[in-house]
């Protein structure tokens, strides 16, 4: 469906017949009802390094590209798509009879020097005032040089367009990279490829912006037009000058016979003569004359050809003497033919008219032939463009059509703007609702640009807070819808000026929620363009004014684009930006780490936070006399790794801590009767309950270890066998000759130990801390009756792996419950 040219059966029932039936699902709203709103369009686009999702209803979400949505590197159009290309941008042709094709009178010298020129490879400026044919000796020299250039030649508009904006159209018009914008170093790189002659009209720039773009394109010709009032090139520039004058008098009366289409009289060539005096000879006001000249004719033919448009209806006609038919209209005056647009206005149709009132209220730019019938109310009001082309009122700009030079000025004096802002107004509600019609693609809007803006600027400043009736002001509404289509577009000048008009809007209608929009957006368009301080000022007001609506999803949006900001510039987000405990946030990017100032790199995945969801965000900043003392990079750089430094020392903690973990499980004895792992809580060496000894294992009988590892058998005195009264055990199986006593504990040497264990030691590790074990009194030892000690000789002490632990020392053998060597008994 074109939303410009309906249908019969898209009208609506203006006849009073009942609407037609819904379907069932729908039975009680009718076709005149509030229709239910279509799912926002949301566009994905890449921006350098970031990845850009569109939102027109909760702003524009960004975030690193990830590897897989990275574009290819783009490639260059054939030779056949650049032809279609360029014909999609010329401006439309209207519709009717075409007059034909006016020649290039007096312009062969100029068009042979800048071939010339332009096939060295040297870039010209052509200088020349309005008027006076530089559009139409650019498109005969960009004829000429088709073949020149391995990329041929390239059309661009310089109207309202900045050096970097022409360099996106360049790397548009030249490369295939749909919904691909790239950042300024991959630009540049790639336009440095673009061999092509450019044929750039109306620039609106010189110096040090014309030196920036043509050094960005060391391998095109440029073929630049500009007005005198246009800034000069720089005086190291290398631009050759070249300045177009007006016709001469012969070139300028031959214009005017082709343009009427006949010979002059003599009157009308003195007439003639009078007016290339007064216009200096620009050829815009030959043509101009001629279509007077044909308007007069017709109504020499006929008085009444045009009382339809509402001309001399009650005015009587002034007939010379020497009519042969009787009916003679005078010519126009000297006056009429250098301002000519009054009088050509009013032998136009009420449509024209009403065109070039439209014209007037946004700024000189005509809309589009296809918005005509909506705008004039007539569904033929599309050849009305015909008309104003074929009487030199409009001139082609670009893509689309403007008022000629001094055309405004001329209908404004005879009040053509005495309703701008009513026609403004009517301009601005029509394109809010064609811009958001879902049949309507981002690039038709960005083509009709010029005239959006001009709506959306008219009426900015004369914003009003909307009425009950009004859901939102007209300026606003065009704006929401405007600028997300610019953006999707990629035509970003575009989009910016729409943003600010709109926050504007926003201000002076009341309409918070909107101006938090206006902002984000903003806020995002400065982040993709570099610019941090900005996009983090615009972030955090429109942050600021939806925290005070309530509005979650479009704060969270703002938060993950401020998170963003952060980690480009290695800063942390100010307290109260970031995500709030208790608050829902879907993966928000600010709970990622912080990055250097040159950022992350795409293809690598951040670092988790080390932070417990809900627990308050743990700011480490740099003392103040330290961070005076770094240089700004360094002090960036250590700023911005604190929280990675301080998540790679939690690791490395543990992995130390499994390490050791790993290490004493791999070198544990597999053995399942390790003493180590037998011992318990209770005391190792206690007698039982019954009074039937220590419960250490016995060996198995028939061990051939069973005499030097068993327990001792007796219970001595007591009966109770493992107390101190005990006999020592011997180390060998013969009895010993002489008895033993002690001397002194601290002289004395044992002699053997008892093992606490049926098996024989298997390892000389060293013994697990005893339990301590409550043992009776020891009495007094004994002395030999002859004073000597016993002369046994003492045995080398074995390693145990019994609770009680070695003798390493003579003082660790006076307890009873360690060693029996301290007993009062002899030795058997």
């Amino acid at each position: 469906m074109d939303p410009m040219n309906r249908g019969p059966e898209e009208y609506g029932h203006e006849d009073g017949s009942a609407p037609r039936q819904r379907p069932p699902r729908d039975p009680l709203t009718s076709d005149f009802g509030q229709h239910t709103p279509a799912l926002a369009r949301t566009v994905q686009l890449v921006s350098g390094d970031h990845l850009l999702t569109v939102n027109p209803v909760d702003g524009s979400e960004i975030e690193l590209c990830p590897p897989g949505e990275r574009p290819p590197r783009p490639t260059k159009f054939s030779a056949a798509d650049r032809a279609e290309l360029a014909r999609s941008t010329r401006p439309p042709v209207p519709p009717g009879a075409s007059l034909p094709r006016l020649p290039l009178l007096e312009r062969q010298e100029e068009r042979e020097r800048l071939v010339r020129l332009l096939a060295r490879g040297r870039s010209v400026r052509l200088t020349g005032p309005s008027g006076s044919g530089r559009t139409v000796l650019l498109d005969a020299v960009a004829d000429d040089c088709a073949d020149l250039a391995p990329d041929g030649v390239v059309r661009l508009s310089g109207h309202r367009r900045t050096p970097d904006d022409l360099l996106h159209d360049l790397f548009a018009a030249v490369f295939n990279a749909p919904l691909h914008r790239p950042e300024r170093e991959e630009l540049l790189a790639l336009v440095h490829e673009i061999g092509a002659v450019v044929v750039l009209d109306d620039v609106e720039f010189g110096g040090a912006a014309l030196d920036e773009l043509l050094d960005a394109t060391p391998e095109c010709a440029f073929l630049i037009s500009a007005t005198p009032d246009v800034p000069a090139p720089s005086t190291d520039s290398l631009l050759e000058e070249v300045f177009l004058g007006g016709l001469g008098r012969g070139g300028g009366l031959e214009l005017l016979e082709r343009a009427v289409g006949r010979v002059l009289t003599e009157d009308e060539a003195n007439w003639a003569g009078d007016l290339w005096f007064e216009s200096e000879g620009l050829p815009l006001r030959f043509v101009q004359a001629g279509a007077l000249l044909r308007q007069r004719d017709q109504l020499r033919a006929d008085p009444n050809a045009f009382d339809e448009f509402g001309y001399y209806e009650d005015a009587p006609v002034d007939a010379p003497f020497d009519a042969e038919d009787g009916h003679d209209v005078p010519l126009p005056s000297l006056a009429e033919g250098a301002a000519p647009a009054a009088l050509l206005a009013t032998r136009l149709s009420e449509s024209a008219r009403s065109t070039l009132r439209f014209a007037v209220a946004l700024g000189g730019e005509v809309p589009h032939q296809a918005h005509l019938p909506a705008l004039v109310g007539d569904t033929h009001a599309d050849a009305a463009l015909a008309e104003v082309v074929g009487c030199a009122l409009v001139t082609p700009v670009g893509s689309h059509y403007r008022l000629a030079a001094g055309v405004q000025t001329q209908l404004e004096a005879v009040g053509y703007a005495s309703d701008a802002e009513e026609k403004a107004r009517a301009a601005a509600e029509h394109y809010a609702w064609w811009a958001g019609h879902p049949s309507v693609t981002p690039e038709r809007v960005a083509a009709e640009a010029d005239a959006v803006l001009a709506a959306l600027t008219a009426l900015a400043p004369v914003t009003e807070p909307p009425t009950e009736e009004e859901e939102s002001a007209t300026a606003v509404r065009l704006a929401r819808t405007a600028a997300p289509a610019f953006a999707a577009g990629l035509h970003w000048s575009a989009w910016e000026r729409a943003l600010r008009s709109g926050a504007e809007a926003a201000r002076l209608s009341g309409e918070v929620s909107d101006q938090a929009y206006f902002h984000h957006e903003l806020g995002i368009l400065a982040l993709c363009a570099g610019q941090f301080d900005r996009a983090r000022a615009e972030l955090e007001a429109s942050i600021g004014l939806r925290g005070a609506l309530a509005e979650k999803r479009g704060t969270v949006a703002g938060r993950r684009a401020l998170a963003l900001v952060a980690d480009r510039t290695g800063t942390t987000p100010p307290a109260g930006i970031g995500a709030t405990a208790g608050e829902e946030v879907p993966d928000a990017r600010y709970e990622e780490s912080a990055s250097p100032p040159g950022g992350v790199p795409s293809g690598f995945t951040p670092v988790p936070s080390l932070q417990q969801p809900g627990e308050p965000a743990t700011v480490i900043t740099r003392g103040g006399a330290a961070s005076a003392a770094k240089p700004g990079r360094v002090k960036g750089l250590v700023n911005g790794t604190r929280r990675n430094l301080a998540a790679a020392g939690a690791g490395a903690l543990l992995a130390a801590v499994l390490g050791t973990v790993v290490t004493l499980g791999a070198t544990s004895n597999p053995d399942d009767n390790i003493p180590s792992e037998r011992v318990g809580p209770n005391p190792s060496a206690s007698a039982g309950d019954e009074g039937d000894g220590l419960g250490a294992d016995r060996p198995a009988k028939g061990s051939g270890d069973a005499d030097s590892t068993s327990r001792p058998t007796d219970p001595g005195d007591d009966g109770i066998i493992g107390t101190s009264d005990d006999p020592a055990p011997s180390s060998s199986t013969e009895p010993s000759d002489d008895p033993t006593g002690t001397k002194d504990p601290s002289t004395n040497k044992p002699s053997t130990k008892p093992p606490s264990s049926s098996k024989p030691p298997t390892s000389p590790k060293p013994p697990t801390s005893p339990t301590p074990t409550p043992t009776p009194t020891p009495t007094p030892t004994p002395t030999d009756p002859t004073g000597e000690p016993s002369e046994t000789p003492p045995t080398t002490p074995e390693t145990s792996d019994s609770a009680s632990g070695p003798a390493s020392s003579p003082a660790e053998s006076s307890s009873a419950a360690s060693s029996p060597a301290d007993s009062d008994s002899p030795t058997i």
